[in-house]
Formats: structure tokens, sequence, C-alpha cells
């Protein structure tokens, strides 16, 4: 080793007297002297050596590196600072303003309206999109007849999973963790195989409620709908209330609010009828309540059902629900 750090010693003196500028001292320092360099790698493998070398050898490379120190001093006092690369950068240009995100507006309206539902005792909770035939239909006293268990309303995983058509399954699972009584809203995302248009998407994100006790009603239900469309829009909003259908409530109610784009007076957002349906409703069937093992013979339900989606479109007077899902950044910037 020794011999190796004679060898060193003469290969870098010599590099060092050939060296015509600055630069190239540094890149020789660097080379041979520097956290890598190849003396530094001699240096540590003086670890490696038997006791009775350490000395000699860790004398000599001490030696060594004194040697080559001085040179590079004296060469850099001959040559003087490297001069550095002229920046490309112009300090003077005015600061580039960085992108800030912002909420989209389904999500800005959901804040909101779990804040309303928190004040009112709801908690909020969530449900996998992807659901099993049992919470989705059979659950939910849907049979297997049923017209929306077909191909062409449901994106069937395989003959037992789904991607869920609704939030209401999670009520049944709510009722199983929680029993009785009980109050809780889902909010989430839901899939229809259904042609769009502009009040109807594929997939879309919906509200799903229930409030499980003794002695609920339907009064109960259209209390908590008023309360809820005030404190979400700040004014009272025209509304009308129809009966309806859906396995898992009866009696069933619809909610259909007065068009917030033409005023009631008709265009393609409501189908030229004035209303635009809101909000499915009603008691919750025994069946139901027997699948979240709650007894129908003590308690009953109510449950609703909206799309947050159109809520949205609600809100902020949006005539279309395609824009929504588009990305658009000029849409989208409006809302913060």
């Amino acid at each position: 080793m020794e011999k190796e750090l004679e060898q060193l010693r003469e290969q870098v003196l010599a590099e060092l007297k050939k060296a015509k500028d600055a630069g190239t001292v540094e890149q020789l320092e660097n080379k041979y002297l520097g956290r890598k360099g190849k003396l530094t790698q001699v240096m540590k493998g003086v670890k490696q050596l038997s006791p009775e070398q350490k000395p000699k050898v860790g004398k000599k490379v001490n030696e060594v590196k004194q040697i080559l120190e001085a040179a590079v001093v004296k060469a850099k006092e001959q040559y003087g600072e490297p001069t550095k690369a002229k920046s490309n950068i112009d300090y003077t240009l005015p600061g580039k303003k960085v992108e800030v995100g912002g909420l989209h507006p389904i999500s800005i309206v959901q804040r909101q309206m779990e804040e309303i539902f928190s004040s009112m005792g709801f908690i909020i909770a969530d449900g996998p999109e992807l659901e099993s035939d049992f919470y989705n239909f059979e659950a939910l006293n849907i049979p297997k007849t049923h017209p929306s268990r077909d191909l062409q309303d449901t994106f069937y995983i395989d003959d037992h999973t789904v991607l869920r058509t609704h939030t209401t399954p999670n009520d049944v699972r709510l009722m199983r963790q929680y029993g009785a009584p009980l109050r809780a809203i889902t909010p989430g995302r839901v899939y229809r195989y259904e042609a769009t248009d502009a009040s109807h998407d594929s997939h879309f994100y919906q509200i799903d409620g229930v409030m499980v006790g003794e002695n609920i009603t339907v009064g109960n239900l259209i209390a908590m709908v008023d309360t809820f469309l005030k404190a979400i829009f700040g004014q009272e909003f025209k509304t009308r209330v129809r009966p309806g259908y859906f396995p898992f409530t009866e009696p069933s109610l619809e909610v259909d609010l007065s068009c917030w784009v033409c005023a009631g007076k008709g265009c393609r957002t409501c189908g030229q009828t004035g209303w635009v349906e809101f909000m499915g409703s009603g008691l919750l069937h025994p069946h139901v309540l027997r699948a979240g093992k709650v007894d129908p013979e003590k308690y009953n339900a109510w449950a609703f059902g909206f799309g947050l989606s159109r809520l949205t479109m609600m809100k902020y007077g949006i005539d279309d629900v395609r824009l929504l899902m588009s990305s658009d950044l000029r849409f989208l910037k409006q809302f913060n």
C-alpha cells in the first residue's frame, strides 16, 4: 500500500503541474481529495490492515495527504478561484403566481350539507361502492324479479356483487351497527346503467338518510326536509309532495322542487314540467327493519335519498349535470 500511495502522490503532482486554469485544479482536488476521491478511498482501506501495518501505513497516508493539499493550495494561489458559469436566471423578472387548488362544487355543497345534518343530530357515515347483492337488493325488499336488478339498469361485477345503485344499503349496515334510536346520513357516489342527458348520468353523488325511533311519523320527515332546504338555500323553497313507490318504504313519497333554471316555466332541465324530482322518501318497510336487526313491532323509521349532484346544480344554477364531471377548469374556477 505504501508503494500505491507513492504512485498516487506522483500522479497527482504531475497532473497539477499540467493544469492550466483554476477549474482544472478544482476538478483534480475533487477527484483525489474529495469525499469520494481516490486518496479518501485508500484511507478507508487502512482499517482493514493488521495492527502491525496500521501505524506505518497511516503515517504515510497522512504525509501524502498533507503534500497534496499543500500542492492544491499553491495551484489555487497561482490561478485564483474558478470562474463560475453565468447564471441563466434573470432575478429581475416578476414572480410567477403559484396556482392554488380549490374544492369541487360537489365537495363544497357536501360539506355544507354535512354541517346542517350534524346540527340536527345526524352522524355522517360512509359505505362501500362495491356492494353485495344482499345489501343492495335483498335487505331493501327488492326481489329478484324487480326491474332494477336488470342488466340494463345495474352494473354487475359478478352474480353477487354490483356497483351500488344507491347509498340506501348503508342504512341497513348502520342499523345493525348502532341499533335504535338512530339518525344518520350516508353521502357517496352511486352508479346507474343509463343514458346521460342534462339531468342524468351513469355515475353521480347521492345522500341517503335514516331516522329510527319510536313513534316516527311522516310529519317528522317533512319538517326535516323543510329545515334542510331553508338552511342550504338560505330561503324558503317551493316544494310539492306526491305519492311514490319504493320497495323499501311504505308509504313512499316523492318530493319535487320548483325548477331553479326556469322558475317553474318549463325547460330542458325539468323536462318542460316546471318541477324537478328532488327526493325519494317514506317510512321504512318492516322487512328492511328486520334486515337491520331492528324490531318493527317496537320501532319505526323513515328514510330519504336525494342526489347531491342535483342539489349542487340547484344551488349554483347549473343546467347540465355533465358539467360537474367535465374537469373543465374554466367551469370549476368559478366556485373558488
